[in-house]
């Protein structure tokens, strides 16, 4: 199981995902050579929770990024169905997604199987009375005029139900995760910088347990030297060769 053919191979595989796989489907990731953060690092506060509920400057660009976000346009390419011709055959056990475009499930991957480490934008949240409403309905209010929309039923701060940085996790989708890795007999990270934990630690649950770690991504991660195989090849042409 030591080489790309074990991973063609295997029975069970889990699989990590990054914003690497989004990028041709027109999604810039965030800390590539095109990084939203390596263009902009000012846009990191925007993802911080502190500086998200202390200034409404920053929550009044945040929603401008949300209108224009081209996850709602984008559409799923060769890697995200790759991964569904994975499922198709019986060999998924779990796709984690550090991803929060939802284009794993629109290419029609089983959302059961699906495990948003980040959330998704595309679903609200009230900061204050924790209702979650959908996006598509806090978006027309950013069109007739309002910047800064507030939760209609008690007042509180709306943010995209993602997790921002000093946000946690959700514990269950958490716990699923590491489920799907334990019960793999490879582990596949792709399209992403294996720097943000706990995501990145799913590598070290793999290793603990000798499991082959294959990654696949563009750039350099801190565990090449501890993979199996590091692919550098486009993950659009190489997960179609990988499982079609």
């Amino acid at each position: 199981m030591a080489t790309v053919q074990g991973v063609i191979d295997a029975a069970r595989i889990a699989v990590l995902t990054g914003a690497g796989i989004s990028t041709a489907s027109g999604i810039p990731d965030f800390r590539g050579p095109q990084g939203l953060w390596t263009k902009n690092p000012h846009a990191q506060a925007m993802f911080d929770i502190d500086e998200y509920v202390a200034s409404r400057e920053v929550r009044v660009e945040a929603w401008k990024f949300r209108v224009a976000a081209p996850a709602w346009t984008a559409e799923p390419n060769a890697g995200h169905l790759a991964l569904v011709e994975l499922e198709r055959q019986g060999r998924l056990t779990g796709l984690v997604t550090q991803n929060i475009d939802g284009l794993h499930q629109k290419a029609g991957s089983a959302p059961e199987l699906v495990h948003e480490l980040h959330g998704s934008v595309r679903y609200v949240d009230c900061l204050s009375c924790e209702r979650r409403i959908p996006m598509a309905d806090v978006l027309p209010r950013l069109d007739a005029g309002e910047d800064d929309p507030a939760c209609e039923l008690c007042g509180g701060i709306l943010k995209s139900a993602t997790v921002s940085f000093g946000q946690s996790l959700d514990p269950a989708v958490l716990d699923a995760a590491v489920a799907a890795t334990e019960a793999a007999e490879v582990f596949l990270a792709i399209g992403t910088s294996l720097q943000v934990y706990p995501a990145a630690g799913l590598c070290d649950v793999a290793l603990r347990a000798g499991k082959p770690l294959v990654i696949l991504n563009a750039q350099e991660t801190p565990y090449d030297e501890e993979a199996t195989t590091v692919l550098r090849t486009p993950i659009e042409t190489t997960l179609p060769a990988l499982f079609s």
